[in-house]
């Protein structure tokens, strides 16, 4: 018999069957081309079908039990919906099977290429899955390309870390460490170096007497003590601290935006305190001479 090719299999016709006694494999089959032949005319006859690859090899699953067989029958077909339609109804017609009285119920059509589709379907999902798994997003890529771009611009000075422009332009931004370099480059601010440390470098307190300076330091106890140290050793121009809680590696580039157009000059950093201190000093005056009131 001929054995359809799996790629122009279109249906799959199932069907079950069961006889009152005991017969083999060859039983059914013949009992299929025998009892079908001629039933729905020549083109349409089982054999012919098999001979031309429209109809493929006939499988039988066979059990027995108390003296009967039963069992499945499958049946691949590349012939058009209706065509395998007459031919899964024609297997009804057989009643005997051997020796035997039979009953055969087709239980089922498939569509074979339904099925490849759910299968083709969720293959891609599966592969889908894991290509994203390993594959990095757009966004973070281009973040990713833009963040070593701006790390390798990252060079030194008398040994510490700064941007490319700090030892050419006319105003330098000095931060604490090398992640502030770091951040502020990301946000395209080039001119920044760093201290590097708790002890202020000989190289940034003669850069400062040179240039523009502006100390941007973290909204923390160590930057207060960076600008008492720099207020003595350097001469600074502008003072800008982190808000309270934050270090300049942590802030966005809106935040390092936003803290540097509200710097303050070391004049009005130096008038602060005293300001401050006589609004106390005049708010408690105040509240002093207020006459009390007698009930």
């Amino acid at each position: 018999m001929a054995k359809l090719a799996q790629s122009t299999i279109k249906y799959l016709i199932e069907a079950d069957f069961t006889t009152d006694g005991i017969i083999e494999r060859p039983d059914i089959i013949g009992a299929i081309f025998g009892q079908t032949e001629g039933l729905l005319g020549q083109d349409l006859d089982l054999r012919e079908l098999q001979k031309t690859g429209r109809i493929g090899r006939i499988d039988v699953d066979i059990n027995s039990e108390a003296g009967k067989t039963f069992g499945k029958i499958t049946i691949p077909s590349s012939l058009d919906s209706s065509e395998t339609s007459l031919i899964a109804a024609s297997l009804e017609t057989i009643e005997r099977i051997g020796p035997c009285s039979a009953k055969v119920n087709t239980t089922s059509v498939e569509d074979v290429r339904v099925l490849k589709r759910e299968f083709v379907l969720d293959r891609a999902k599966d592969i889908l899955r894991q290509l994203v798994d390993k594959s990095m997003p757009t966004t973070a890529l281009t973040e990713k390309v833009r963040e070593t771009v701006k790390t390798a611009q990252i060079k030194e000075y008398a040994g510490l870390p700064c941007g490319e422009d700090a030892i050419t332009a006319d105003e330098i931004i000095i931060v604490e460490g090398r992640a502030d370099v770091l951040n502020l480059l990301k946000s395209g601010i080039n001119n920044a170096i760093a201290i590097g440390g708790a002890i202020i470098p000989q190289a940034v307190i003669n850069l400062s007497k040179e240039k523009m300076t502006t100390l941007f330091v973290d909204g923390d106890h160590g930057g207060d003590i960076i600008i008492k140290e720099m207020m003595q050793l350097a001469d600074v121009d502008y003072l800008v601290k982190a808000p309270e809680g934050k270090e300049v590696e942590e802030l966005t580039k809106k935040e390092i935006f936003k803290a540097l157009r509200e710097k303050m000059s070391i004049e009005q950093f130096r008038v602060e305190p005293k300001t401050k201190e006589l609004k106390e000093f005049i708010s408690h005056g105040s509240k002093a001479t207020q006459p009390s009131l007698e009930v």
